[in-house]
């Protein structure tokens, strides 16, 4: 049984720095083309960052040089400089394929977590 699960969120000053995590089980994580996403309430879900099997990550506009997606046997976002406009659900995901240099479409992952929150106050 595949299972994604997220953990690390929480809250914290805007400029602070939080690390999320994402244990994956069920599946041979290290083929996949694992990503993070978030969603604010009223918002759509939007990619954030991707790691392909090969380690190299692609990052959406809003957090280049903030954001750094890793992973070893866990997925992990290492969250810099963070905003308030950063808040938001975090979900990872895992899909089949990577796009280089971009993040694919939510509707091309096929396995996802529960979420973390991460709240940034000003």
């Amino acid at each position: 049984q595949v299972q994604l699960v997220e953990s690390g969120g929480g809250s914290v000053q805007a400029g602070g720095s939080l690390r999320i995590s994402c244990a994956a089980s069920g599946f041979t994580y290290s083929r996949y083309c694992m990503g993070w996403f978030r969603q604010a309430p009223g918002k759509e879900r939007e990619g954030v960052a991707t790691i392909d099997s090969y380690g190299r990550g692609s990052y959406a506009d809003s957090v280049k040089g903030r954001f750094t997606i890793s992973k070893d046997n866990t997925l992990y976002l290492e969250m810099n400089s963070l905003k308030p406009e950063d808040t938001a659900m975090y979900y990872c995901a895992a899909a089949y394929f990577c796009l280089a240099g971009a993040i694919l479409s939510s509707s091309e992952y096929s396995y996802w977590g529960q979420g973390t929150q991460v709240t940034v106050s000003s």
